[in-house]
């Protein structure tokens, strides 16, 4: 260790083991807890709008009442005939309903979206049959169909219609309103409510000047997210948490680096007779501070990740790389912001003074 206040930091952690460990304990749960909350947030966020996010539409075209909630929008056959003299815009159909195996009772809430399989709403197929060689009686659905117990080749009754689809393929992460995906053709859409039903909305792909269409409004991809029902109210309760738990994690982390820089009141008190600066004692609880908050969230994102592997797929649990890295940095810099009162207690303190009081 080059830099002496490493040294001295490291010395005083090897002294004090039981109390640093205890201090780490208490890091490593609050990490775990910052962490496992954030991969639950992220988790309900995907269970709610992935199949939107996913797709690769930058805008969309509704109505101007449905208050940019695709469920609710209904484009009127004049609308959307003028909207196709835009370019790019293809036509998407989405209808909230439930499914059943042929011959069982047990119905599962999913959501059916109409999409153009030639155009750039059509979503990747991880299983079965490509989303370009559809037939009207067919669909392609979310994963999340498999928990329930079905299968490729599985004939599908749609609830509200009594029709029946068969299920040719899987595709991964596609989500709306916490409900799997059920993605069709233009042609199965209209074979299931009828040839002259309306599309809830035109997705347009890139930035465009849309012709002057009565009753009609544009609105981004991330409006549309924000729409969806239930959407904002959740994930508004759960960054409030998160937020909440940094807030705590700050307060305890200051009043522990307090309450052990006031214990050693005495010994800053000697080493600064003994001539070491202010500098060199604030560094060597700034190092301390670092290698405690690092190594507990480093355990707290080992802990995370074996949850995450054991929790049933059907957990709306998501952690990614960059929800990682971004929790742990804040949680490090929070450690740093505590340790700030720590740094003026040492910054204040009189040799003399120091030594006099430990004796």
């Amino acid at each position: 260790m080059s830099d002496p206040s490493m040294f001295l930091a490291w010395k005083e952690m090897k002294h004090a083991k039981a109390r640093f460990i205890l201090i780490g304990f208490i890091m490593v749960l609050l990490a775990y807890l910052v962490l496992f909350v954030s991969g639950l947030a992220n988790g309900l966020q995907a269970d709610n709008v992935s199949s939107i996010q996913h797709m690769k539409a930058t805008s969309f075209v509704v109505a101007q009442n449905s208050d940019q909630r695709l469920q609710s929008s209904q484009l009127t056959e004049k609308q959307w005939h003028e909207l196709q003299r835009t370019k790019d815009v293809t036509p998407l159909g989405l209808r909230m309903t439930s499914v059943k195996q042929q011959g069982s009772q047990k119905k599962i809430d999913s959501t059916l979206m109409a999409i153009d399989p030639e155009q750039f709403l059509a979503p990747t197929i991880e299983e079965g049959q490509a989303v370009t060689h559809l037939r009207p009686n067919e669909v392609v659905g979310d994963y999340s169909l498999k928990e329930h117990g079905f299968m490729l080749g599985d004939v599908l009754v749609e609830t509200m219609t009594g029709k029946t689809m068969t299920l040719v393929g899987f595709t991964k992460n596609e989500l709306f309103s916490h409900a799997p995906v059920l993605h069709m053709t233009t042609q199965g859409w209209h074979r299931l409510f009828g040839a002259k039903v309306s599309w809830n909305a035109g997705a347009l792909r890139t930035a465009v000047h849309l012709p002057s269409i009565k009753g009609v409004e544009q609105a981004s991809k991330e409006e549309i997210v924000q729409s969806v029902p239930g959407y904002k109210e959740e994930q508004g309760s759960l960054t409030m948490m998160i937020v909440f738990l940094f807030v705590i994690s700050a307060f305890v982390l200051s009043v522990f680096f307090y309450v052990l820089t006031l214990q050693k009141m005495s010994h800053f008190g000697v080493l600064k007779a003994m001539g070491a600066t202010t500098r060199y004692l604030a560094r060597s609880i700034l190092y301390q501070v670092l290698l405690l908050t690092s190594f507990s969230v480093a355990i707290g994102v080992g802990l995370t990740l074996l949850t995450g592997a054991l929790l049933p797929s059907t957990m709306p649990f998501h952690v990614t790389p960059t929800l990682l890295l971004s929790c742990c940095g804040l949680l490090i810099t929070v450690a740093i912001l505590g340790s700030l009162l720590s740094l003026n207690t040492v910054r204040k303190v009189d040799a003399i003074e120091a030594i006099g009081r430990a004796n």
